[in-house]
């Protein structure tokens, strides 16, 4: 992917099941250094955009293009490996006894043992430096299953980025977290937000208070279709917002986050 190449690209995409299109016509593009957050109800579509932006599905018209790559023209585990997905269905299929910095460090291999290959010391330190980065460190030696629900997510997300990926998808992360949960996270996510480092990063939530300082960008998704895009402060105003979700929506901005409820 070069500079001016979009870390993905939907074009005039459509998806259908069961004969109802769950996307419609969906022109989209994340540019390399923009911070995304998908914002809409349930149903509205949010879901199939991740799995057609993380590979794992073509779509039924259109044309879907991630990391310069056009679906349907390249071998998507190939692809796959360069995109750092966190989600919570991996959750279940990691052990609870492997330790914090295994569950990162086995993401270089996309393995879920540490067993099925070699590692070496670089890869222990980068597992262990990444789990600093997301703020837990210190649970590097723990394991997995004795984490709390917030604690395992930041986790998560430092695997994701084990492999240096090019585009960094988080799938509802803050889901079924306590306050304090989701606060320690939401913090995480804004200083990978405000690191030059990072990926392109889209963040796919249900609730604009969960939108961490440092997102840029902004997609309001409503059945299926593109409602608004674009720079954040432009579009998560109180008439799109409640466009978007049905309702007379109160709008409130105080020290980098965002509140909203119904007026």
């Amino acid at each position: 992917m070069t500079g001016g190449t979009p870390a993905l690209a939907f074009c005039g995409v459509r998806m259908v099941r069961d004969g109802r299109a769950v996307l419609d016509d969906v022109t989209w593009s994340v540019q390399p250094h923009e911070r995304w957050v998908v914002l809409g109800r349930n149903g509205s579509g949010k879901t199939t955009m991740v799995r057609l932006a993380s590979a794992q599905e073509h779509p039924s018209a259109g044309v879907v293009e991630v990391l310069g790559q056009r679906l349907g023209r390249v071998d998507l585990r190939t692809l796959r490996a360069r995109i750092g997905l966190a989600s919570s269905a991996l959750t279940q299929r990691l052990r609870p006894a492997l330790t914090a910095a295994d569950v990162v460090m086995t993401a270089r291999f996309g393995a879920l043992e540490p067993w099925w290959h070699t590692y070496d010391d670089a890869d222990r330190q980068r597992a262990r430096d990444l789990l600093a980065r997301l703020g837990v460190g210190a649970f590097a030696d723990r394991e997995f299953g004795t984490l709390s629900s917030g604690e395992s997510q930041r986790v998560l997300i430092a695997r994701t980025l084990m492999t240096d990926p090019g585009l960094l998808l988080l799938d509802e992360p803050t889901a079924g977290l306590d306050l304090g949960g989701r606060e320690e996270l939401v913090a995480s996510l804004a200083a990978l937000a405000q690191d030059d480092t990072s990926p392109p990063t889209i963040l796919v939530t249900h609730h604009v208070d969960e939108i961490p300082p440092g997102f840029t960008h902004l997609l309001l998704l409503k059945e299926g279709r593109v409602q608004a895009a674009g720079p954040l402060d432009e579009v998560l105003t109180e008439e799109q917002l409640s466009a978007c979700f049905g309702l007379p929506l109160v709008v409130e901005r105080r020290g980098g986050r965002f509140g909203a409820w119904a007026r």
